[in-house]
């Protein structure tokens, strides 16, 4: 059957999964790389190693553990931005290295935790998304989209120019904790699906792809959250006829994306500088011309 994998209980939640990840990932990763913050993804998914460590040693859902202890690192990571100064790269290191030593330790101590549940939280596993799972996951991508989509001009304001916004009377601090606190809920709304290592690519990657081809935020915005949508969709379904790993599976599309589009978006680039010298030169014919009329009215 052509649609013989929409049948298995765990691939609907999976679809579902990832059909949310596809859309809150590029919808925070816009603002991120605005505000050349890249990389923060991968830090938030290794603070919040430890929060599913915490889950699986209190015996309580791993996801919502994760999203405390990510929010809690996201507020951090801002406070250590604001008057880290020299030493805020270093600060930045331990707190990423040790939020991930501490979930490997944690997950191993508890009776229920074991090397297998911390890989499928590493790299994605669509058999292991639960109901709960889905439902938490909802519940947190309904918030990104809130706050990605509602306060659209606020934050691209803040993340394209800080002193701007602070002049303009926009609460600087409090939109870059927004940012901060969003890109944590994102994180652990991912990684059921692409995996807490990998899922700053599906931050980064759409949107840079979409850049190639697009010049305004509102464009690059829907463009990237439909690439994020198709590659998580793709990358679900091949992983289930394949039995290959999701999270690499989805990254490896969104990699293949941007390189397709910025091998299109080269041609497209020279056209458009043809055609601008072309319509410069016509612009300057023209004013001579102009002038020689001026010139034979004056005599």
């Amino acid at each position: 059957m052509l649609f013989e994998f929409l049948n298995p209980p765990f691939m609907q939640r999976a679809l579902i999964a990832a059909v949310l990840v596809g859309i809150t990932a590029p919808a925070i990763g816009i603002y991120l790389v605005q505000r050349r913050q890249a990389l923060m993804g991968d830090g938030i998914g290794h603070i919040a190693m430890t929060g599913v460590g915490l889950g699986f040693l209190l015996s309580t859902s791993p996801v919502w553990m994760a999203t405390a202890v990510a929010v809690a690192g996201a507020v951090v990571m801002e406070l250590i931005r604001w008057y880290g100064h020299t030493r805020g790269d270093l600060a930045l290191a331990m707190l990423f290295y040790g939020g991930m030593a501490g979930g490997v330790m944690l997950i191993n101590l508890s009776n229920t935790g074991s090397n297998a549940n911390l890989t499928s939280y590493l790299f994605g596993s669509l058999a292991t998304v639960s109901e709960s799972d889905v439902v938490a996951i909802c519940a947190l991508a309904a918030f990104v989209v809130l706050v990605t989509v509602g306060l659209r001009r606020q934050l691209f304001a803040v993340s394209q120019d800080e002193e701007f916004a602070r002049v303009s009377g926009l609460p600087v601090r409090v939109l870059n904790l927004l940012i901060a606190v969003t890109a944590a809920v994102t994180v652990t709304v991912a990684m059921r699906v692409v995996g807490l290592l990998l899922v700053s690519a599906l931050m980064v990657v759409p949107v840079a792809a979409a850049q190639q081809i697009t010049k305004s935020f509102r464009v690059t915005f829907v463009l990237a959250v439909v690439i994020g949508t198709a590659v998580t969709l793709t990358g679900t379904v091949t992983s289930y006829y394949q039995d290959v790993p999701p999270g690499a599976t989805i990254v490896l599309l969104a990699i293949a994306v941007f390189v397709a589009l910025t091998v299109l978006a080269a041609p497209l680039a020279r056209r458009r500088a043809r055609a601008s010298e072309t319509k410069g030169a016509e612009c300057t014919l023209e004013v001579p011309a102009a002038r020689r009329d001026r010139d034979d009215v004056r005599v």
